[in-house]
């Protein structure tokens, strides 16, 4: 390829968005990170843009045209079919293209830019009891652009239909630079466009005179698929544009929708609205002993008109068991389906709903269809619904290299031939000798099925083409579709002529030559395709891989399977408005290069393929995860566990292997030992940290931000500060009878600056009834491990583990404060420790809590009491830390600061608060930091009334909160203490 830099220097200088395109460290990550999708897919691109202006786009269009060079349209990136994989130019709409321009309520029609993400969209338009229909299981991150781009239909699509029916104008530039408006025209308009002398009247002559050939028309009308079939999106949609209705108005969104970006650059769209649905809902969630039971079962269930009939598969289901987070999803699941149907039923009336359900249990049963019958509705049913959303990310947890692939999800035949289309299906994948998982909409004749095949072996890549292949002529055999929602790409198009014939696929390629006749637009795509297995991700001669690691991987079989996991489906690009932890820094600054994603994928890629005989020896990976807060979110949000911040922390130790440990790093790994030596002169040392001039010294040798402020130490250390307070209960006889034990885990942030918190700990531990000991242990290692300085963690971890070992039992459990200490006894140290020392911390992990989950397990055995507390009305905003929301341990919290009997305790939906540890101080994120708390947690502060109290578990998340908005947030034991009775001690 010709050398574009200079030309591309040239264009930047004009170009006021973000632009990527040469050699150095960040340019080349961008270009890596941009590289893959959701797909099998990847190839570096020459350059990325990141468009700020409508100008920028034609800039990007001009300068394609110039160089002949193709350009992307991309948005959230979670395609399946490689759609926006090229080695082109990456042109991601999604940071700067997401504002809502106009809202229709009276004829219910709304203007957007394609880069708003479709809940977004939704959260803007529910206070005018509207929103927009098609809903996609990625709909917390899933794009308008995007959607217009693949014709996105989603689970309710049998009843709010698909994007192509809610896409009514569309602003588009064209390939020449021309900017269009598509719409409906009726015949007088129609005839207008068809005298102009521009690119937009060729192209108007062109198509109409393609859908009233009449030789065209018969070609179409023979090839497509079957009418009864809605998701039918192979080739470009001329079905829709034909002649068939008297008066039909002609509208070249049809084309545009399924289009996949080869036609047009989508800068604004507007879409029909529909009414939010009705109030009352129930979820039947039919039982099945065999997935065949279960499509029988379908026809009868489409009969009572559900808004949804979505499959889940028992591949999927096992996958839920002991997940993090869809464990607990997986309550209304009864014995072991082998399938189960959800069918939605919707309605303004309690009863009529009821009934609907209860009138097909009746049909059913009386078909002998199923076996258990859960209906569901409000939070259970979306609790459910999680469960068959994240079905493509929970099968990413199958072990070994044997994947499920993105190859024949998105076939779809009319539901009356589903049954029959998948016997013939599991026929063929049995004679390869292939497993599959089967899921999604089975109300819509489209299920998910996604084979089991390694890709990392050329006979598996040759597989690969060989399903696709067979599975066509099965398609084909039922006058289905071989795209339904997904698109066809570059994994589907090359069987684009097979499908729909050698002469509708001229058509395809003229209307292609019509819109764009040098290609600029997603070159590759639906034509001139190229074949179904280049450009694969994986590459069989790096199969078997190992990388030697200080965390122990073996769960997860090594490293880098664990960033191999990480199937794109992009849950990790959720804003602050869908809520979530997962990813703060990308919520706050929309780029793809912060995102879970991406830092999964620059790792798999370099782990992969390195020049370096130490492979985590890369700058671009540094550059990817630097933005990472290590916040744990990734752990349990993402369906697949892809555990980034484990990592990270393994990344960073590796680079400091050959690149050395920076000064702050040192220093920051370092802390205990700092703060221990200030507990000499407390006085002094506070004096001097809190004054501008010698503070700000310190703030700017160590490279912290002047905006903040550094942690103040105790008085006196609570290690100390316990010892005189046991000798002073002893001088006074305080007690004589035997109470049980508590060994309170004194991290070092507690011991040293939050001793007060400390304190009131102890105090409360003892008025309740329990012996409070602090035992002999080390730091946490949190500190180092927070900087990726590994080998000292586990040098901490195993000496912790020998040291408690033989203290810490169910009975005398290990109780901490601050979560980032305590819980690692949970997450790190069984990955730290030696074999020798596994059972040990496996019984410390075990036997290790936050004094909130303590607490609540002894309100459970009723030896603390609701009547021990004050019965004074407060309201508590809650704000949680990372590590508790990653480690389920954030409900125990709330239900402790709701055992007074009229506290009322509210979640504030905040992800991660931005402070993350060091992350915060540091002068370079400190920016960043204060955008995250921004989003959610700082307003919801500032917003509380007098008398509310703000409570964080957290010694960041409260210095955080304390720096952010001047409020002072209380640790869970400070409320309790303060509610409690009788506070003898």
């Amino acid at each position: 390829m010709i050398d574009l830099t200079d030309s591309f220097s040239a264009l930047s200088k004009q170009f006021s968005g973000e632009l990527y395109f040469d050699n150095s460290v960040l340019h080349e990550a961008q270009k890596r990170v941009y590289s893959t999708d959701a797909s099998v897919y990847q190839e570096k691109p020459v350059a990325v843009a990141v468009p700020k202006t409508e100008a920028d786009i034609s800039l990007l269009i001009a300068f394609a045209g110039r160089h002949k060079i193709t350009l992307v349209p991309r948005a959230a990136g979670t395609s399946l079919a490689g759609q926006v994989v090229s080695s082109g130019i990456i042109v991601d709409i999604s940071k700067y293209f997401k504002q809502v321009t106009e809202v229709n309520t009276e004829e219910k029609w709304v203007r957007v830019q394609p880069g708003i993400v479709r809940d977004d969209l939704n959260a803007v338009l529910r206070p005018y009891q509207l929103m927009f229909g098609p809903e996609t299981s990625t709909s917390s991150r899933a794009m308008i652009g995007g959607m217009i781009g693949n014709n996105s239909c989603g689970l309710h699509s049998i009843a709010w239909g698909d994007t192509r029916d809610h896409l009514l104008e569309a602003k588009v530039y064209l390939s020449n630079g021309e900017v269009v408006q598509l719409k409906a025209l009726n015949e007088a308009e129609l005839q207008g466009k068809l005298t102009l002398n521009t690119l937009e009247g060729k192209i108007y002559q062109q198509v109409n005179e393609l859908v009233t050939n009449a030789k065209n028309v018969a070609l179409i009308n023979q090839n497509y698929p079957k009418k009864t079939l809605t998701r039918r999106n192979t080739g470009y949609a001329l079905d829709f544009l034909l002649r068939d209705t008297p008066g039909k108005p002609f509208n070249l969104c049809k084309l545009l929708a399924g289009s996949e970006g080869t036609l047009a650059f989508v800068t604004e769209a507007k879409l029909n609205l529909l009414p939010l649905p009705p109030a009352m809902d129930n979820l039947v969630c039919v039982h099945f002993n065999s997935l065949q039971e279960a499509l029988q079962a379908n026809l009868v269930i489409l009969k009572h008109k559900p808004v949804a009939s979505e499959l889940v598969d028992r591949y999927i289901m096992d996958f839920t068991k002991g997940h993090s987070t869809y464990q607990h999803n997986r309550f209304f699941i009864e014995g072991e389906p082998e399938a189960i149907l959800m069918a939605e039923f919707m309605g303004d009336d309690a009863d009529e709903v009821r009934q609907r359900s209860e009138a097909l249990i009746a049909d059913l049963k009386l078909a002998g269809l199923g076996y258990a019958y859960p209906v569901l509705s409000g939070n259970e049913a979306k609790l459910a619904w999680d469960v068959r959303k994240a079905g493509l990310g929970l099968i990413r947890n199958l072990p070994g290299d044997k994947q499920p692939v993105n190859l024949i999800e998105d076939c779809a035949v009319s539901p009356e031939d589903l049954p029959a289309y998948i016997a013939d299906l599991q026929a063929l994948l049995k004679r390869h000798e292939l497993h599959a998982s089967y899921y999604a909409h089975a109300g819509a004749g489209e299920l998910h099925v996604e084979p089991m095949i390694d890709l990392k072996t050329e006979s598996g890549q040759a597989l690969f083409r060989t399903v696709l292949k067979e599975t066509a002529v099965l398609v084909k055999k039922y006058n289905g579709s071989l795209s339904g929602e997904h698109g066809d790409g570059r994994l589907r198009g090359e069987f684009i002529p097979f499908m729909m014939g050698e002469e509708v696929y001229d058509l395809f390629k003229q209307v292609k030559s019509s819109f764009d006749p040098d290609h600029i637009f997603n070159a590759g795509k639906i034509v001139d395709t190229p074949a179904i297995n280049t450009h694969l991700r994986y590459e069989a001669k790096h199969k078997g891989k190992t990388i030697p690691t200080i965390f122990d991987f073996s769960k997860q079989e090594g490293i880098l399977r664990l960033a191999e996991k990480c199937s794109g489906s992009g849950d990790c690009r959720k804003t602050h408005v869908t809520g979530g932890t997962m990813c703060p820094s990308y919520m706050a600054t929309l780029q793809e290069k912060d995102t879970t994603r991406a830092r999964a994928n620059i790792l798999r890629q370099f782990l992969t393929v390195s020049e370096n005989s130490n492979p985590f020896n890369h700058k671009e990976i540094k550059e990817v995860m630097d933005l990472c807060l290590s916040c744990k979110g990734c752990k349990s949000e993402c369906p697949s566990s892809v555990d980034v911040a484990k990592m990270k922390a393994e990344f960073l130790q590796h680079y400091y292997d050959a690149n050395g440990v920076p000064f702050r790093t040192w220093m920051i790994g370092n802390f205990t030992k700092m703060q221990q030596m200030a507990s000499l002169m407390p006085s002094l040392y506070n004096y001097i940290i809190s004054q501008q001039f010698t503070g700000g010294l310190i703030k700017k040798l160590a490279g912290f931000a002047q905006g903040r402020s550094l942690p103040a130490v105790g008085k006196q250390t609570l290690r100390n500060w316990k010892k005189d307070w046991d000798k002073k209960r002893r001088a006074n006889r305080y007690h004589t009878v035997k109470l049980p034990v508590v060994n309170l885990f004194c991290d070092e942030f507690t011991n040293y600056n939050d001793v007060e918190i400390g304190k009131t700990t102890v105090m409360l531990l003892t008025a309740l009834g329990y012996e409070v000991v602090i035992p002999g242990h080390l730091e946490s290692g949190r500190t180092y491990l927070s900087k990726g300085m590994l080998r000292k963690a586990k040098q901490i971890a195993e000496e912790n583990i020998r040291m408690l070992g033989d203290v810490v039992s169910a009975d005398a459990p290990l109780v901490g404060i601050e979560p980032s200490a305590i819980l690692t006894f949970r997450d790190e140290y069984p990955d730290l420790a030696s074999a020798g020392l596994q059972e040990k911390a496996q019984l410390l992990s075990k036997n290790s809590f936050l004094l909130e989950e303590f607490l609540m397990r002894e309100v459970a055995q009723k030896r603390v009491l609701r009547e021990q507390f004050t019965t004074e009305a407060k309201l508590i905003k809650l704000h949680g830390h990372c590590y508790q929301k990653a480690l389920n341990a954030l409900l125990p919290t709330q239900a402790i600061l709701s055992l007074p009997q009229n506290y009322k305790v509210e979640l504030i939906p905040s992800g991660c608060c931005g402070m993350a540890g060091s992350f915060g101080y540091e002068k370079e994120h400190f920016d960043i930091s204060v955008k995250v708390g921004e989003l959610v947690l700082f307003p919801q502060v500032r917003a509380a009334t007098e008398g509310v109290l703000i409570a964080a578990a957290g010694t960041s998340c409260r210095h955080q909160i304390k720096d952010g908005t001047a409020v002072k947030a209380l640790h869970p034991a400070e409320i309790l203490w303060d509610a409690l009775l009788d506070k003898g001690v």
